[in-house]
């Protein structure tokens, strides 16, 4: 019996192409987002299921939303009972989930509930012939997907993985064990330019869209850069850093670099100390920049206060900086004039105009920060446009996030155009289908590649689509922007190497 309901299926050239080498090797594939990455994963599960009709598949992706998206995919495109084609998440009860693993041909998880059950025995991997990973990228350090993907090399009796992914990383090492965790064997990439490819992907235009900062936040932040360059040159001359053009993840990473490094050092106690003190200081210094450059103003108003009223030493030191005060008092002196980052003018501004030229018209804005998408969705309400956000779950503490049924209807309300924009956090950027979508609008770049390509993924998947990118002159928005760009052309680059290094290691 064929199991392919080829009949709803266009395939495409480099479908059959990628799909025939990922039958036979453990084949990692990289190809724009929109190009049907998921229809190769069931031509190969299809294939699967009709050479070993005993055996199961195992389909991982990150969230639920993308999961439930993909049990959709795989009950409309194979001929099997819907009720063999199980959704398995946390949320399902434990003795629930046995019953569904014993039941279910299809099995579409979130990889930290497979991999608690297979810690706890409540699942084996004996019967899977097909591992698939999506958003393969994750598959790196303690990720949930490296001890899956341990665990079925170890236990299926005939073992064949599929990593499927827009954007591994331009980072040698991170390729290399991406490859090492899921046995890649052969990686199977298209750019949007191969001839068995070319033809099917839809146009997307970028527009950059500047916007000045105020004097008197330019003020502000010469205070907080002055203060930022001083904590890099003290950690220069601790031997603490070598280079003093720190780049927001060294930033960020340092703490943690020290503290490992530390042990081997021999430092005295109050040494170390003053050390760590100076690292969180220039992490904060770094965040308040960040908030006051791309974000908002009243955002770097609420962090400092809060530095203002803690109760650690090394916060209330760094409030009572004298240049930290007076960027305080500026931005507090000019938020009572009530203007907005001129980022929200602007976003607003060009919202109105699409409407207005197109009231069905389908624009998704991504932000970084929670608080921002917030604040964006907030300020468009007041506007009455038709507006919604989506962002994760909520985490502990005061954080409300979405619930898991609520981030799917959203998803599934502005797809069926009961909203003309959907803000989003980093929840938005992958892979969940939002057909017609018209402009992705970034509130901020991204510095990283992966991210990028995510985001710019959300349009151009039926329809051409347009990307804005919102930027503020002169400040890490410029540079985030070029980072994500010339990691994008680096990361191109070496995975068509390691392409054809692993057809090298197969032709020997």
């Amino acid at each position: 019996m064929e199991i392919l309901r080829k009949e709803l299926i266009e395939l495409r050239e480099y479908q059959i192409n990628i799909a025939n080498t990922a039958m036979k090797y453990n084949t990692l594939v990289i190809l724009p987002t929109g190009t049907g990455k998921t229809i190769i994963a069931i031509i190969v599960a299809a294939n699967r299921l009709t050479k070993y009709p005993e055996s199961k598949i195992l389909m991982l992706a990150p969230t639920r939303p993308l999961c439930a998206q993909h049990k959709k995919t795989f009950e409309k495109l194979l001929k099997i009972e819907p009720s063999k084609i199980a959704l398995i998440t946390g949320k399902i009860p434990a003795q629930d989930r046995e019953y569904l693993y014993k039941i279910s041909k299809i099995i579409i998880a979130t990889p930290e509930t497979i991999r608690n059950d297979l810690e706890n025995n409540r699942l084996r991997l004996d019967d899977f012939s097909l591992l698939i990973i999506d958003e393969a990228h994750r598959c790196v350090k303690e990720y949930a997907y490296t001890y899956v993907a341990k665990v079925y090399k170890e236990q299926s009796k005939y073992p064949l993985i599929i990593g499927l992914t827009a954007s591994p990383g331009s980072e040698k090492e991170r390729i290399e064990e991406i490859k090492r965790n899921l046995s890649i064997e052969k990686v199977e990439i298209r750019t949007g330019k191969e001839s068995d490819i070319a033809k099917y992907m839809k146009k997307i235009e970028t527009y950059f869209v500047y916007v000045d900062l105020p004097n008197e936040l330019k003020v502000a932040i010469s205070y907080l850069n002055d203060l930022r360059n001083e904590l890099i040159k003290w950690l220069k001359e601790k031997n603490v850093i070598s280079d003093e053009n720190l780049k927001k993840k060294e930033i960020v990473n340092l703490y943690k670099e020290f503290v490992e490094k530390s042990e081997e050092m021999n430092l005295n106690q109050y040494v170390k100390f003053a050390i760590i003190t100076k690292i969180i200081q220039l992490i904060k210094v770094d965040y308040m920049l960040e908030l006051l450059e791309t974000q908002s103003s009243h955002f770097f108003l609420e962090y400092v206060e809060k530095l203002k009223n803690s109760k650690k030493a090394y916060e209330k030191a760094l409030f009572e900086d004298v240049r930290i005060r007076r960027a305080y008092e500026i931005v507090k002196q000019y938020l009572s004039l009530n203007v907005p980052h001129p980022k929200l003018v602007k976003l607003i501004e060009i919202i109105k105009k699409l409407i207005e030229v197109n009231k069905n018209v389908k624009i998704i804005v991504f932000a970084n920060y929670r608080a921002t998408v917030d604040y964006i969705y907030k300020s468009l309400q007041k506007e009455n446009i038709k507006v919604a956000k989506l962002i994760g779950q909520a985490k502990k503490g005061k954080d409300k996030g979405m619930t898991q049924r609520e981030q799917i209807y959203t998803i599934r309300n502005f797809a069926e155009g009961y909203y003309n924009v959907l803000v989003c956090s980093s929840i938005g950027e992958e892979g969940l289908d939002i057909p017609k979508t018209d402009y992705a609008i970034f509130y901020e770049p991204v510095p990283s590649e992966i991210r990028f390509i995510q985001r710019r993924g959300r349009v151009g998947r039926q329809e051409s689509g347009k990307i804005i990118i919102l930027l503020t002159k002169g400040t890490r928005d410029e540079a985030y922007y070029w980072a994500a760009f010339h990691k994008e052309r680096k990361m191109k680059r070496l995975m068509i190497k390691t392409k054809e290094e692993l057809e090298k290691e197969i032709a020997l």
